[in-house]
């Protein structure tokens, strides 16, 4: 009989780097969002300490701001693998004082979520974070590396970033420094698309095409919400549209579509001629804004 196994290179590569983290960290976590790239990593780790159940947490810092479609796959998922799912709820940092709910027009917790995020590392002594990061999305996440050292104080430095020659990764750090660690950050988003579409991985319903109450700002289609800012003259039509990449309502936007199956989202993606982080609100502050978000903390 034919063997019509065929190996994937990028998935042993991820297998390889999350057995690190379990290997040369003490207490790692995995983020988790409950978008396409996280759900990615949980598949990976399964078949990383197969037959084994996953040896560390999940970790979600939840804006409060979430779609519930992806709040819900959350957790269902986490119940159905038996997984520990540690939530770092962002409205309290915002209650403790540590931080300042944003007002107006482009108003958003997402840059709130760093505070959040520095809290559960320390309160819960994570020395390695496990993040979905790819070099594809953006240029301040294509120049790090897949262990990217924090100093006490959860700032990146991209002028002093270790060399890993050879697939050889340095996971010592001293007293107080964490490690983020990117698994999949060679692959693409079609990579991770067509990995779902192979290994038939259950995703958001968001990621579908759907029919949603949606407005257009500054050319892009926002969610209706009541967590979302809306003028007056902003006018919500029911649009249909989906999801290419998932964080909170406030920094989302969606895309026309009417791919409503793997293989259509897939054969959109490859037509497609706008990075999946042109639909990410967030990132069109600045230029530098995602570099600027890391070097105080951020993913």
């Amino acid at each position: 009989m034919k063997n019509t196994f065929v190996p994937n290179p990028k998935e042993a590569e991820s297998i390889h780097i999350i057995r690190e983290v379990a290997a040369q960290f003490e207490k790692p976590v995995l983020m988790f969002s409950g978008g396409k790239d996280s759900i990615t990593l949980v598949r990976l780790a399964q078949k990383a300490f197969y037959p084994a159940k996953i040896p560390f947490p999940l970790l979600h810092v939840d804006t409060g701001h979430n779609f519930p479609e992806t709040i819900e796959f959350r957790d269902k998922l986490v119940e159905e693998l038996g997984l520990e799912l540690i939530v770092a709820n962002v409205q309290d940092t915002i209650d403790q004082g540590k931080v300042q709910e944003e007002k107006g027009r482009y108003s958003s917790r997402n840059s709130l979520q760093t505070t959040t995020l520095l809290d559960a590392i320390e309160a819960h002594k994570f020395d390695a974070c496990i993040g979905g990061a790819r070099r594809d999305e953006e240029k301040a996440r294509a120049k790090e590396r897949v262990f990217s050292v924090r100093d006490d104080f959860g700032q990146w430095d991209e002028k002093n970033q270790r060399p890993e020659l050879f697939d050889m990764l340095n996971g010592k750090i001293h007293h107080g420094q964490n490690v983020r660690a990117f698994p999949i950050s060679n692959w693409t988003e079609l990579d991770v698309w067509e990995y779902i579409k192979t290994e038939n991985i259950k995703i958001p319903s968001i990621y579908f095409a759907h029919k949603r109450e949606t407005f257009v700002r500054d050319g892009m289609i926002w969610t209706a919400s009541e967590h979302v800012y809306r003028e007056e003259h902003e006018e919500v039509k029911e649009r249909m549209v989906r999801f290419r990449t998932v964080g909170d309502m406030t920094c989302t936007a969606a895309v026309l579509s009417e791919a409503e199956s793997l293989e259509e989202v897939v054969d959109e993606i490859k037509a497609s001629t706008i990075s999946e982080r042109g639909a990410r609100i967030d990132d069109k502050r600045s230029e530098a804004a995602m570099e600027n978000r890391k070097k105080v903390g951020y993913f």
